[in-house]
């Protein structure tokens, strides 16, 4: 082989019949540099948030359905999945589902936390609040079993704090795309 056939580019690739659409993909574009260390560093300063007022108050306030609150309203702003209506209501029916759940069926079962995550699911389809994570919040009542006065506040809050850290990020750097695309 010489040289010169070893720098041309791959002419097998250019001959090949193209993919398919299923194959193709529609994934979104890379994010730039900058905007994506902006979304993480908003996701985990609201994080930590979550967790320095935990400490603060000796709760734990920071629970994995809000880390992943945080992603969508930090890095998918417009979807209606990030929105202010569907993080704070769609948790609130999350909780609702899973203590009605765990209040008819036994304290750490799989079966009703499972049960408690599809009424969650069919609550926020019902309220038009959309909001996968609050699947995983009735999920987490029925296996843990919160004391329902001191988890529902922590958990109201906590949501309004993600919607407000990720409203005041999306205000600091210029070219991030607005958060909320709506409140309610």
């Amino acid at each position: 082989m010489s040289t010169d056939t070893a720098l041309r580019p791959d002419t097998a690739s250019e001959n090949r019949a193209p993919r398919p659409p299923w194959i193709a993909g529609r994934a979104p574009a890379r994010p730039a540099p900058g905007a994506a260390l902006h979304n993480v560093s908003a996701a985990t300063a609201a994080l930590l948030g979550l967790v320095a007022l935990g400490a603060l108050i000796h709760e734990p306030v920071l629970i994995p359905p809000l880390a992943a609150s945080a992603a969508l309203v930090h890095c998918a702003p417009a979807l209606p999945l990030a929105q202010p209506r569907s993080v704070v209501v769609g948790h609130l029916l999350g909780a609702a589902a899973g203590f009605a759940v765990a209040a008819v069926a036994s304290h750490g079962s799989a079966w009703a936390a499972a049960v408690a995550a599809g009424v969650t699911l069919a609550l926020t389809t019902l309220a038009r609040t959309p909001h996968s994570p609050a699947c995983a919040t009735a999920v987490v009542i029925v296996l843990q079993s919160p004391a329902p006065a001191r988890f529902v506040p922590l958990l109201f809050g906590a949501t309004v704090l993600l919607v407000l850290t990720a409203f005041a990020a999306s205000r600091v750097r210029r070219a991030a795309p607005k958060y909320p695309a709506y409140w309610w």
